[in-house]
């Protein structure tokens, strides 16, 4: 209780200060620290609170500290991963719109009384599209940032329900390249919390689903949950994963194989570092990827815009000079 005021002190937010000192207040009434934690599941998981209490009754308080430091870490980095492959792409976008609306809100419209008079009024096919174009910019963004507006509702109601979270996830693992970050900066989360948890002393299905409702992704917890009774069945963890299509083979594989070596928390160990850099390579390969695809087709565009202003003069050229 006196670490937890202390720490409270120390912290710079007013409500994870709060937060500290009604645990620690709770402590001095002598309720469990996991029960103190199990009450504020809306901002520490259950994970947390097991791993506290195990470390209190096996008196290795210290080292599961360091390890919930550790995953609390992966767990940052994994969130960073995912939100820099995300944003990443709509940045470009944003910046690329910019560029073109500006285009063809003040530039294009100058061009369009001069090539009228030049053309005589038969202007070409791609110069009339993209003056219609430059006339309906601000129509055209009005539609787009209600489809957007639309979207982001829709997505705020599909979070309000699990099986909601899991459809707005499925299409999340469908999306190229950000897809697999997303799911295996989720199985690295899930590798580092379970290899706590067998540090602490606990058995494999409460380490399932304390280790996936940690990683914050329903189809994870779902099929961990799934996957935890199989196992208090009398399943082994490979049998019990046969329809799995979140957790891989490699992953219970390598669990399978650290039981009976006894070198589990190893093998999960390395299987969190493992997920992690396979998250890292493929954010390094989408932003390697999509700049310059981005790049070209906002050139490629633009080029298409010069042209179109070009090609009465060229008509006319071509003509004078036969």
């Amino acid at each position: 209780e006196r670490g937890l005021r202390e720490l409270a002190g120390d912290i710079s937010s007013r409500s994870m200060r709060r937060l500290v000192n009604a645990i620690a207040d709770e402590l001095e009434a002598g309720v469990s620290i996991e029960k103190a934690f199990e009450k504020r599941q809306k901002h520490f998981p259950p994970l947390y609170g097991r791993i506290l209490k195990a470390g209190v009754e096996t008196g290795r308080l210290s080292e599961m500290l360091t390890s919930l430091n550790r995953h609390l870490e992966m767990a940052t980095q994994t969130r960073r991963i995912i939100f820099e492959a995300t944003t990443y792409p709509a940045v470009i976008l944003v910046l690329a719109a910019i560029i073109l609306t500006g285009v063809f809100l003040f530039i294009i419209p100058q061009f369009a009384a001069v090539l009228e008079e030049i053309a005589g009024g038969r202007l070409p096919g791609l110069t009339r599209l993209f003056l219609s174009m430059a006339t309906n910019v601000v129509p055209f963004w009005t539609a787009v940032g209600i489809v957007i507006a639309v979207i982001i509702a829709l997505f705020a109601m599909l979070s309000t329900s699990a099986s909601g979270r899991r459809y707005k996830e499925s299409f999340l693992l469908k999306i190229p390249v950000i897809g697999r970050v997303y799911h295996s900066s989720m199985l690295s989360r899930m590798a580092e919390g379970l290899a706590i948890m067998v540090a602490a002393g606990s058995d494999m299905p409460v380490s399932l689903k304390l280790s996936s409702g940690a990683t914050g992704s329903e189809k994870l917890t779902l099929e961990s949950e799934t996957l935890a009774t199989q196992i208090e069945q009398g399943a082994n963890i490979l049998e019990a994963g046969q329809l799995c299509r979140m957790i891989p083979r490699l992953f219970l594989y390598s669990i399978q194989l650290g039981t009976q070596r006894n070198e589990l928390q190893d093998n999960l160990y390395s299987l969190g570092q493992m997920y992690a850099e396979q998250a890292r390579c493929g954010q390094a390969r989408l932003q390697a990827i999509l700049l310059p695809v981005m790049l070209i087709g906002v050139g490629c565009f633009l080029a298409m815009t010069i042209l179109a202003m070009f090609l009465p003069m060229i008509g006319i050229i071509t003509a004078l000079s036969s």
